[in-house]
């Protein structure tokens, strides 16, 4: 999140018979009104399987089986972060942080932007927030899974954009004091997609602008610590809050 968010904005989606002539049309006429009224039943109970596959996607972060996914731990000044990655929504995401990992890219940067509440952002070694590079040497494009959203803890690439990933991830500060009922009036999203959020809290208004490659799985209290730091000027932790190494705890074999 280069670019400044915007307010929340959610987006909306809306949800003959023949007469015979003689006994021998007549019969090829119901014939083909029974074929008709068959299709038109097939096709109605297709688009209300759709509909129901559609509503109650598996959401990993609040209700998969993780056991087998791969993990890092975010060591920082402040405390541990323990957190499992998705590479089968996110296998370009997934893999950059990885590769970097390994390279030890992430070691001694700090978290250059923090806004309790909301999000802790790091990444970049500039320390501007307009720095960095992806493990790929360019920038990447987004991907964006029904199953993954920005809840509180959810782990996501910051960008300046569609398509301009590099370094750069925030993790979601922001609880469910945050949210209420009235937000996601119209917003298209799932019952469980909505009360997940109304539970555990995030920021639905970046789902389908980021990322989210990951969840925070232990140590939110250190994230609560690095979000209430004194912050000055562009929210910049008056003491610098350093991740100082990236432990791969279960590795992503791409």
């Amino acid at each position: 999140m280069k670019r400044t968010v915007g307010l929340l904005s959610l987006s909306i989606f809306l949800a003959a018979c023949g007469s015979a002539g003689n006994e021998n049309t007549a019969e090829n006429e119901i014939e083909d009104n029974n074929q008709n009224e068959s299709s038109d039943a097939e096709e109605a109970e297709e688009e209300e399987a759709e509909d129901v596959e559609e509503s109650t996607v598996d959401m990993p972060q609040m209700d998969g089986d993780l056991a087998d996914h791969p993990r890092a731990m975010l060591e920082t000044s402040l405390g541990d972060i323990e957190i499992v990655f998705f590479p089968e929504q996110a296998p370009l995401a997934v893999e950059n942080f990885f590769k970097l990992a390994k390279e030890d890219y992430y070691d001694g940067i700090i978290f250059h932007r923090v806004i309790e509440d909301f999000m802790i952002q790091g990444g970049d070694p500039t320390g501007t927030g307009s720095g960095g590079e992806s493990a790929f040497g360019e920038p990447f494009e987004d991907e964006f899974d029904e199953s993954l959203a920005h809840f509180r803890g959810a782990v996501s690439m910051a960008n300046s954009g569609p398509n301009t990933n590099g370094s750069q991830f925030f993790i979601v500060h922001a609880d469910e004091t945050q949210l209420s009922e009235e937000m996601f009036e119209g917003s298209g999203f799932s019952e469980e997609r909505v009360q997940y959020y109304l539970e555990a809290g995030g920021t639905p208004h970046l789902d389908g602008g980021h990322t989210v490659f990951g969840h925070v799985i232990s140590g939110m209290d250190t994230v609560d610590e690095i979000a209430a730091v004194e912050t000055e000027g562009a929210d910049v932790p008056q003491e610098d809050v350093i991740i100082e190494n990236v432990e791969i705890l279960e590795a992503y074999e791409d």
